[in-house]
Formats: C-alpha cells, structure tokens, sequence
C-alpha cells in the first residue's frame, strides 16, 4: 500500500470518526450539542434570515423563518449520510480499489444496503459490513430523532395555543390578569401558574437536549413559546408586586422555574448572562411602560394595594432575574414583536398588541376591546 493510499485511509476513518461522535452528541447524548454539526444549521438559518429582511411585512418575514428550522434538520440529516459516503469511500479506496469510481460505488453500495458492488477480499468485506451497519443504524437513529423531536415540540405547543385565550395573541402579562379578572378566574391563577412551572421544566429539558426545538415556531404566526413564557412570567411577577397577600405562592415557583429554564438554554446555547443579578440592578423595561401595564390592569378592576412605585420596585426586583436573558432569546430567536419583550433585528419591536375577541353578549358593543 503505497503513501498516497495509506493517508487516504487514515483520512477516511478520522471523518467517519468525526461524524459518528457528531451523531452520538446530537442524537443520543442528552445535552447540546457542540461542534462542526451545528455549523450547517447556522448557515442555513442565515440565508433564510437573509431572505426574510427581504420581506416586508412580518407575516411574510415569519413564512420565511417557519421554513428555516425544518430546512436546516434535512441538511443537517443528509450531510451525515453524505460524509458518511464520502468517509467509507476514502477508506475503500485506500484498501487498493483501482479508482475512485469503484471505491464510490461500493461505499454507496454498502451504505444503503443494496450490495449491486462488492469486493472479494477480506478487508473489504470487513468494511463493507461495517458501512452496511453504520448506514443501518443512522437512518434508525434519524427515524427515531424526529418523532422525539416532534413529540417535545406538540407538548410545548399545547399550553401555548392554551394560553392565547387567557392572554392575547400575542400573549402579554398584563392582560393575562385583565382577563381573568374580566371573567371572573382570579382564583384559577394559582392552577395557571403551577401548570407553567411544570412546562418550564420540560422545556428547560427538552430544548438543551435538542436545540433545534428553539427555532421551530409556533403553528400561528402571533404566538411564541418564548413569549408565552415570558407572559407567565410577568403575570406572576405582576401579581405579587401589585397585591402580594393575594397572590398565589404558585407565581414565585413559575417566576423561579421560568428564569431557570431560561438560564439552561441560555447555558446550552453559549449566551452570557448574570446569574446572580441584584434586585436593584436596572432593567430595559421602562417605569413609563410598566405604569401603562398597570393602568390596563386598574381599567379592569384588579386589586392593588401597593402605590406605583412601590409596585414598580418589587416588579423590577423580580424581572431582573430573566428580562436579560428572555430578550436576548427574543432576538436570536426573531419571535413574533410582542409587548415587553425587547428588540429585534428584522422588524420594529413591540409592533404586535394582543386584541380581545369581540363580544358578543346580547346587548354588548358589536366592536372588539383593545387589549393594549
């Protein structure tokens, strides 16, 4: 076996090696995955953010962006049987095939378990096996990973889709107590906010595990499981800071699980963050912003017994724990530009307010309220 074949070879188990581990971290291993196979996403995600600036309204923008998670798992799914083709090829040929051609044909061969191009000698066999069983096992692991993945994504989606009626579309915390107290659910808040805390411990779970969950979006363009999540969370922060001996002691824990399960993500995806902010440090949410929220709350005759600025002090105390984290989420994330969730980089932010439902209670106002 001369030098040029000898290096081929070598090279050829090394990428199998790489691509292999690439598969395990990213399919089996319960954590995120780090390296060369997030490298495709990324750029795929690119080119679809780059094609939606070109839109210019945000229900095109967010057709685009729906196409680009979906996009990126085929090309991420494919480009491992790509290199593994390539991979077996290199090693084929490496073990004396008289061309590439032939070397091509027989790892393509044994890959995808056809067996039209076979060698006679045992070395060959013995990779022709190991090709056989490697495509084997990774078309099962890619059949078995997108049903899991599917499966976090629809339990996600349900207390999403769930929440629209408690808090707009898109969802704000503000008007989630507005509307429980409109139709009379203040007691229910407790239920809400302990069913949130539970979802944000599956989510804190599933989307390390599999980040590709964080950019699937939400089945209606209005809705977001960031900004769902964020809602929740200033509705209980709300609550306590405006009436703390009413409040439920469920908001603390949905305020505590939510933050944690921000600081996972942002953990598992690499993002900076404070994780041990004072109560006093500022936030990005201004005073004049919060005063409006509360206004919309005494327009609907919620309970307040603490003045604004007190309120104000004790929200901010609270908020300063995930508002960081939460809009740097909203801004790689491009969610839908919600209320009190921060900037964004391919439309103005804040550019979506939740509307109420007509009422259509006899003798009621034919016309809508607003919910902003």
């Amino acid at each position: 076996m001369d030098a040029a074949r000898t290096t081929t070879l070598l090279a050829g188990t090394a990428l199998l090696a790489a691509n292999a581990y690439n598969v395990v971290t990213v399919l089996i291993v319960p954590r995120s995955a780090r390296g060369l196979a997030i490298f495709p996403m990324r750029a795929v995600r690119a080119t679809f953010r780059w094609v939606a600036r070109l839109a210019r309204t945000y229900p095109a923008q967010d057709r685009v962006l729906a196409l680009s998670e979906p996009v990126a798992l085929v090309v991420l799914l494919a480009g491992w049987l790509v290199v593994t083709l390539v991979g077996f090829t290199l090693v084929d040929w490496g073990l004396n095939h008289s061309t590439f051609a032939q070397a091509f044909a027989e790892a393509g061969s044994s890959i995808f378990t056809l067996g039209f191009a076979l060698s006679h000698t045992a070395g060959s066999r013995a990779v022709d096996f190991l090709a056989a069983a490697s495509g084997l096992v990774l078309v099962a692991l890619q059949i078995a990973y997108l049903p899991t993945l599917y499966a976090a994504y629809n339990r996600r989606e349900t207390l999403v889709t769930l929440l629209e009626a408690r808090a707009g579309r898109p969802a704000w915390g503000p008007e989630l107590l507005v509307r429980h107290q409109l139709v009379g659910l203040i007691d229910n808040l407790a239920t809400l906010f302990a069913e949130w805390e539970r979802w944000a411990a599956d989510v804190a779970e599933s989307h390390t595990s599999y980040p590709s969950l964080l950019y699937l979006r939400s089945p209606r363009r209005e809705n977001s499981w960031l900004v769902s999540l964020l809602a929740a969370m200033d509705a209980a922060a709300l609550a306590l800071a405006v009436d703390p001996t009413s409040a439920p002691t469920e908001a603390r824990m949905c305020v505590r699980m939510g933050f944690t399960c921000l600081r996972d993500i942002a953990t598992a995806t690499r993002m900076p963050f404070d994780p041990d902010p004072d109560p006093g440090d500022p936030v990005r949410l201004t005073e004049e912003q919060f005063a409006e929220g509360l206004g919309h709350l005494r327009s609907s005759g919620y309970r307040i017994t603490r003045s604004p600025e007190d309120a104000w002090a004790h929200f901010r105390g609270w908020r300063v724990n995930y508002e960081s984290v939460a809009y740097a989420l909203a801004y790689a994330l491009d969610a839908p530009p919600a209320p009190w969730s921060g900037p964004r980089r391919l439309f103005p932010a804040e550019s979506l307010a939740p509307a109420r439902p007509t009422d259509r209670r006899p003798g009621a106002a034919p016309e809508a309220e607003s919910g902003a």
